[in-house]
C-alpha cells in the first residue's frame, strides 16, 4: 500500500519526535537521576495517552462518505464477501470471496463509489461475492 504524501511526513514527523524523547530520556537518566526521568516518562506518557484518546476518538467519528438509505441495507466502497439481511436467515458455510474488478483493456481496474441502495439493497464499489436479502432463507 502506498503512502501518500501527507501521511509520510506526519509519520516521519513522529518518528523523529519519538526518537528526540528516547534520546532526551536517557541523557536525563544518565546526566540527572532516573527518579527525575521516571517522572519526565510519567509526564510524557500522560500526553502522548491523551493525545491518542483524542485521535481515536476523531478517527472512530469522523464521516465516511458512506450514505445508507432504506432499512436493511448494506453499502461498502470496497468488496463485499457475503451481506446477508433479513430475518430468520441459517448460513451454514463459509462466505463467497470477492474477486477484484477485472480491467477491460486499455482501462486500469479502479472503485467507483457504490450509488446509494434502498430497502434491503446492496451496493459495493467493488465486487459482491453474495447477497441474501429477505426473510426465512435458509442455506445449508
Amino acid at each position: 500500500m502506498a503512502v501518500s504524501g501527507v501521511r509520510r511526513r506526519v509519520w516521519t514527523a513522529v518518528a523523529a519526535v519519538s526518537a528526540v524523547v528516547v534520546v532526551g530520556l536517557i541523557v536525563t537518566a544518565v546526566l540527572v537521576d532516573l527518579d527525575t526521568a521516571d517522572r519526565v516518562a510519567s509526564v510524557i506518557g500522560a500526553v502522548v495517552g491523551a493525545i491518542s484518546l483524542a485521535v481515536a476518538v476523531y478517527a472512530l467519528n469522523r464521516p465516511t462518505g458512506v450514505a445508507v438509505a432504506g432499512t436493511r441495507s448494506v453499502q461498502a466502497s470496497g468488496s463485499i464477501g457475503r451481506a446477508v439481511t433479513g430475518d430468520n436467515n441459517r448460513q451454514h458455510g463459509a462466505p463467497s470471496q470477492p474477486q477484484p474488478p477485472a480491467a477491460s483493456p486499455g482501462t486500469s481496474a479502479t472503485t467507483t463509489a457504490p450509488g446509494v441502495p434502498g430497502e434491503r439493497g446492496v451496493a459495493a464499489g467493488g465486487s459482491i461475492g453474495e447477497a441474501i436479502t429477505g426473510d426465512g432463507n435458509q442455506q445449508m
